[in-house]
Protein backbone atom coordinates (compact mmCIF):
# COMPACT_ATOMS: atom_id res chain seq x y z
CA UNK A 1 0.00 0.00 0.00
CA UNK A 2 1.07 3.54 -1.07
CA UNK A 3 1.24 5.86 2.02
CA UNK A 4 0.88 9.54 0.91
CA UNK A 5 3.14 12.18 2.54
CA UNK A 6 1.35 14.50 5.36
CA UNK A 7 1.69 17.99 4.72
CA UNK A 8 2.94 20.18 7.39
CA UNK A 9 0.76 23.32 7.84
CA UNK A 10 2.26 26.15 7.36
CA UNK A 11 1.58 29.37 9.66
CA UNK A 12 -0.73 31.88 8.51
CA UNK A 13 2.31 34.41 9.40
CA UNK A 14 4.73 32.57 7.27
CA UNK A 15 2.17 32.56 4.75
CA UNK A 16 1.37 36.43 5.27
CA UNK A 17 5.37 37.14 5.46
CA UNK A 18 5.44 35.71 1.99
CA UNK A 19 2.97 37.34 0.50
CA UNK A 20 4.60 40.44 2.01
CA UNK A 21 7.73 39.55 0.38
CA UNK A 22 6.84 39.02 -2.82
CA UNK A 23 4.97 41.88 -3.44
CA UNK A 24 7.82 44.38 -2.18
CA UNK A 25 10.32 42.10 -4.51
CA UNK A 26 7.33 42.56 -7.39
CA UNK A 27 8.24 46.38 -6.93
CA UNK A 28 11.22 46.36 -6.89
CA UNK A 29 11.13 44.79 -10.08
CA UNK A 30 8.79 47.82 -11.65
CA UNK A 31 11.70 50.32 -12.98
CA UNK A 32 9.04 52.74 -13.57
CA UNK A 33 8.45 53.23 -9.50
CA UNK A 34 10.84 55.77 -8.86
CA UNK A 35 10.67 57.35 -12.40
CA UNK A 36 8.28 60.95 -13.11
CA UNK A 37 5.23 60.53 -15.40
CA UNK A 38 7.49 62.45 -17.58
CA UNK A 39 10.42 60.50 -17.54
CA UNK A 40 8.04 57.10 -18.31
CA UNK A 41 6.59 59.24 -21.07
CA UNK A 42 9.54 60.19 -23.04
CA UNK A 43 11.33 56.47 -22.52
CA UNK A 44 7.86 55.20 -24.07
CA UNK A 45 7.86 57.33 -26.80
CA UNK A 46 11.71 56.16 -27.49
CA UNK A 47 10.18 52.86 -27.45
CA UNK A 48 7.67 53.78 -30.15
CA UNK A 49 10.25 55.40 -32.08
CA UNK A 50 12.27 52.28 -32.67
CA UNK A 51 9.58 49.91 -32.88
CA UNK A 52 9.52 48.07 -29.98
CA UNK A 53 5.75 48.90 -29.66
CA UNK A 54 4.92 45.30 -26.92
CA UNK A 55 7.32 47.69 -24.61
CA UNK A 56 5.97 50.73 -25.27
CA UNK A 57 2.25 49.63 -24.70
CA UNK A 58 3.52 48.22 -20.98
CA UNK A 59 5.10 51.40 -20.23
CA UNK A 60 2.09 53.92 -21.49
CA UNK A 61 -0.17 51.48 -19.21
CA UNK A 62 2.11 52.88 -16.51
CA UNK A 63 1.64 55.93 -16.84
CA UNK A 64 -1.98 56.27 -17.67
CA UNK A 65 -2.56 54.94 -14.08
CA UNK A 66 -0.07 57.56 -12.49
CA UNK A 67 -1.24 60.15 -13.99
CA UNK A 68 -4.94 59.38 -14.18
CA UNK A 69 -7.37 62.59 -14.56
CA UNK A 70 -4.37 64.86 -16.73
CA UNK A 71 -3.24 65.21 -20.25
CA UNK A 72 -0.74 63.19 -19.54
CA UNK A 73 -3.06 60.66 -19.00
CA UNK A 74 -5.05 61.22 -21.88
CA UNK A 75 -1.67 61.05 -24.12
CA UNK A 76 -0.82 58.05 -22.75
CA UNK A 77 -3.94 55.85 -23.49
CA UNK A 78 -4.35 57.65 -27.21
CA UNK A 79 -0.40 56.57 -27.43
CA UNK A 80 -1.20 53.23 -25.83
CA UNK A 81 -4.17 52.41 -28.42
CA UNK A 82 -1.76 53.81 -31.59
CA UNK A 83 1.64 51.06 -30.34
CA UNK A 84 -1.40 48.05 -29.80
CA UNK A 85 -2.37 48.79 -33.49
CA UNK A 86 1.17 48.91 -34.68
CA UNK A 87 1.73 45.65 -33.18
CA UNK A 88 -1.17 44.04 -34.29
CA UNK A 89 -3.30 44.03 -31.34
CA UNK A 90 -6.47 45.83 -33.53
CA UNK A 91 -9.41 44.53 -30.83
CA UNK A 92 -7.06 46.17 -28.11
CA UNK A 93 -6.21 49.33 -29.82
CA UNK A 94 -10.30 49.52 -30.64
CA UNK A 95 -11.41 48.65 -27.04
CA UNK A 96 -8.59 51.51 -25.41
CA UNK A 97 -10.10 53.98 -28.09
CA UNK A 98 -14.16 53.52 -27.21
CA UNK A 99 -12.90 53.94 -23.17
CA UNK A 100 -11.05 56.99 -24.57
CA UNK A 101 -14.10 58.20 -26.51
CA UNK A 102 -16.15 57.35 -23.81
CA UNK A 103 -14.35 59.25 -20.65
CA UNK A 104 -13.47 61.95 -22.45
CA UNK A 105 -16.34 63.16 -24.99
CA UNK A 106 -15.02 66.95 -24.98
CA UNK A 107 -11.09 66.44 -25.47
CA UNK A 108 -9.44 68.39 -28.13
CA UNK A 109 -7.76 65.02 -29.55
CA UNK A 110 -11.20 63.71 -29.92
CA UNK A 111 -11.15 64.11 -33.48
CA UNK A 112 -8.05 61.65 -33.36
CA UNK A 113 -9.79 59.28 -31.92
CA UNK A 114 -12.50 58.67 -34.28
CA UNK A 115 -9.82 58.78 -37.15
CA UNK A 116 -7.43 56.33 -35.40
CA UNK A 117 -10.67 53.67 -34.67
CA UNK A 118 -11.41 54.66 -38.19
CA UNK A 119 -7.77 53.42 -39.56
CA UNK A 120 -7.68 50.58 -37.66
CA UNK A 121 -10.81 49.04 -39.10
CA UNK A 122 -9.87 49.86 -42.32
CA UNK A 123 -6.30 48.39 -41.56
CA UNK A 124 -8.15 44.94 -40.39
CA UNK A 125 -10.24 44.85 -43.30
CA UNK A 126 -7.63 44.82 -45.64
CA UNK A 127 -5.43 42.16 -43.42
CA UNK A 128 -1.97 40.88 -43.49
CA UNK A 129 -2.86 38.13 -46.28
CA UNK A 130 -5.27 41.06 -48.55
CA UNK A 131 -2.16 42.49 -49.96
CA UNK A 132 -0.25 39.42 -50.44
CA UNK A 133 -3.07 37.85 -52.52
CA UNK A 134 -4.18 40.13 -53.72
CA UNK A 135 -7.83 39.31 -52.53
CA UNK A 136 -10.53 41.75 -54.01
CA UNK A 137 -11.90 43.27 -50.44
CA UNK A 138 -15.69 43.07 -51.80
CA UNK A 139 -15.05 39.06 -51.65
CA UNK A 140 -14.50 39.50 -47.88
CA UNK A 141 -16.42 39.66 -44.78
CA UNK A 142 -17.15 43.22 -44.60
CA UNK A 143 -17.70 43.99 -40.60
CA UNK A 144 -14.56 45.75 -40.18
CA UNK A 145 -15.26 48.26 -42.67
CA UNK A 146 -18.88 49.25 -42.13
CA UNK A 147 -17.42 49.82 -38.68
CA UNK A 148 -14.38 51.78 -40.20
CA UNK A 149 -17.15 53.69 -42.05
CA UNK A 150 -18.71 54.44 -39.24
CA UNK A 151 -15.79 55.98 -37.24
CA UNK A 152 -15.05 58.05 -40.19
CA UNK A 153 -18.26 59.19 -40.81
CA UNK A 154 -18.35 60.52 -37.60
CA UNK A 155 -15.47 62.20 -37.48
CA UNK A 156 -16.59 64.21 -41.20
CA UNK A 157 -19.90 65.17 -39.78
CA UNK A 158 -18.44 65.90 -36.00
CA UNK A 159 -15.49 67.59 -36.98
CA UNK A 160 -15.37 69.18 -40.50
CA UNK A 161 -12.23 71.44 -39.81
CA UNK A 162 -10.64 68.64 -38.79
CA UNK A 163 -7.03 67.95 -40.27
CA UNK A 164 -7.90 64.36 -40.51
CA UNK A 165 -11.00 64.74 -42.44
CA UNK A 166 -9.96 65.20 -46.19
CA UNK A 167 -8.09 61.49 -45.33
CA UNK A 168 -11.12 60.32 -43.75
CA UNK A 169 -13.52 61.55 -46.62
CA UNK A 170 -11.35 59.46 -49.59
CA UNK A 171 -11.62 56.66 -46.87
CA UNK A 172 -14.96 57.10 -46.69
CA UNK A 173 -15.36 56.53 -50.85
CA UNK A 174 -13.03 53.81 -50.75
CA UNK A 175 -15.10 52.11 -48.47
CA UNK A 176 -18.15 52.85 -49.69
CA UNK A 177 -17.54 51.12 -52.90
CA UNK A 178 -16.11 48.07 -50.84
CA UNK A 179 -19.23 47.46 -49.70
CA UNK A 180 -21.28 47.99 -52.92
CA UNK A 181 -19.15 45.57 -54.54
CA UNK A 182 -19.65 42.55 -51.79
CA UNK A 183 -23.05 43.04 -52.42
CA UNK A 184 -22.92 42.98 -55.91
CA UNK A 185 -20.54 40.11 -55.53
CA UNK A 186 -23.17 38.18 -53.36
CA UNK A 187 -25.44 39.00 -55.95
CA UNK A 188 -23.16 37.41 -58.63
CA UNK A 189 -23.02 33.98 -56.76
CA UNK A 190 -26.38 33.56 -56.29
CA UNK A 191 -27.09 33.99 -59.82
CA UNK A 192 -24.37 31.44 -61.09
CA UNK A 193 -25.83 29.14 -58.57
CA UNK A 194 -29.52 29.67 -59.90
CA UNK A 195 -30.53 31.57 -56.96
CA UNK A 196 -32.28 34.55 -59.18
CA UNK A 197 -34.52 35.82 -56.40
CA UNK A 198 -31.84 35.93 -53.92
CA UNK A 199 -29.81 37.63 -56.60
CA UNK A 200 -32.61 40.57 -57.51
CA UNK A 201 -32.84 41.04 -54.24
CA UNK A 202 -28.91 41.78 -53.57
CA UNK A 203 -28.52 43.78 -56.89
CA UNK A 204 -31.03 45.93 -55.63
CA UNK A 205 -29.84 46.23 -52.19
CA UNK A 206 -26.67 47.77 -53.45
CA UNK A 207 -28.14 49.97 -56.09
CA UNK A 208 -30.66 51.44 -53.12
CA UNK A 209 -28.01 51.74 -50.73
CA UNK A 210 -25.30 53.20 -52.28
CA UNK A 211 -25.22 56.11 -54.54
CA UNK A 212 -22.30 57.12 -57.20
CA UNK A 213 -20.46 53.96 -57.10
CA UNK A 214 -19.11 51.71 -60.22
CA UNK A 215 -20.12 48.68 -58.73
CA UNK A 216 -24.01 49.78 -59.58
CA UNK A 217 -23.21 49.24 -63.55
CA UNK A 218 -22.38 45.30 -62.84
CA UNK A 219 -25.55 45.24 -60.06
CA UNK A 220 -27.94 46.77 -63.01
CA UNK A 221 -26.75 43.65 -64.90
CA UNK A 222 -26.84 41.58 -62.38
CA UNK A 223 -30.42 42.41 -61.82
CA UNK A 224 -32.07 42.62 -65.49
CA UNK A 225 -30.20 38.94 -66.25
CA UNK A 226 -31.95 37.80 -62.99
CA UNK A 227 -35.34 39.12 -64.63
CA UNK A 228 -35.19 37.58 -67.13
CA UNK A 229 -34.10 34.52 -66.26
CA UNK A 230 -37.23 34.21 -63.87
CA UNK A 231 -39.78 35.55 -66.45
CA UNK A 232 -40.28 39.06 -65.82
CA UNK A 233 -39.39 40.73 -68.90
CA UNK A 234 -41.43 44.33 -67.88
CA UNK A 235 -38.87 44.65 -65.25
CA UNK A 236 -36.22 43.36 -67.57
CA UNK A 237 -36.76 45.90 -69.79
CA UNK A 238 -36.65 48.56 -66.99
CA UNK A 239 -33.50 47.59 -65.37
CA UNK A 240 -32.04 47.79 -69.01
CA UNK A 241 -33.35 51.78 -69.92
CA UNK A 242 -31.54 52.57 -66.43
CA UNK A 243 -28.44 51.03 -67.32
CA UNK A 244 -28.37 52.35 -71.15
CA UNK A 245 -29.31 55.89 -69.32
CA UNK A 246 -27.00 55.65 -66.81
CA UNK A 247 -23.81 54.06 -68.52
CA UNK A 248 -24.37 54.01 -72.24
CA UNK A 249 -21.15 52.46 -73.43
CA UNK A 250 -21.42 49.84 -70.73
CA UNK A 251 -19.65 46.71 -71.99
CA UNK A 252 -22.89 44.79 -70.73
CA UNK A 253 -25.03 46.42 -73.20
CA UNK A 254 -23.46 44.70 -76.00
CA UNK A 255 -24.44 41.40 -74.74
CA UNK A 256 -27.23 39.41 -75.65
CA UNK A 257 -28.64 37.74 -72.59
CA UNK A 258 -30.37 35.12 -74.49
CA UNK A 259 -28.43 32.11 -75.68
CA UNK A 260 -25.13 33.75 -75.01
CA UNK A 261 -22.24 31.22 -75.73
CA UNK A 262 -20.16 31.71 -72.77
CA UNK A 263 -21.96 32.60 -69.20
CA UNK A 264 -21.47 36.34 -68.71
CA UNK A 265 -20.17 35.63 -64.82
CA UNK A 266 -16.78 34.51 -66.75
CA UNK A 267 -15.52 38.51 -67.35
CA UNK A 268 -14.24 38.32 -63.60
Amino acid sequence: MLLRPKLSVVPSTVVVALALLLAACAATDDKTAAMEPAKIYADAKDEMSSGAYDKAIVLLDKLEGRAAGTPLAQQAQLDKAYAQHKSGEGVAAIATLDRFIKQHPASPALDYALYLKGLVNFNDNLGLFGSILKQDLSERDQKASKDSFEAFKELVTRFPESRYTPDARQRILYITNSLARYDVHVARYYFVRGAYVAAINRAQSALSDYRDVSAQEEALYILMSAQDAIGMPELRDDARRVLERTYPNSIYLSKDFKGQQAPWWKLW
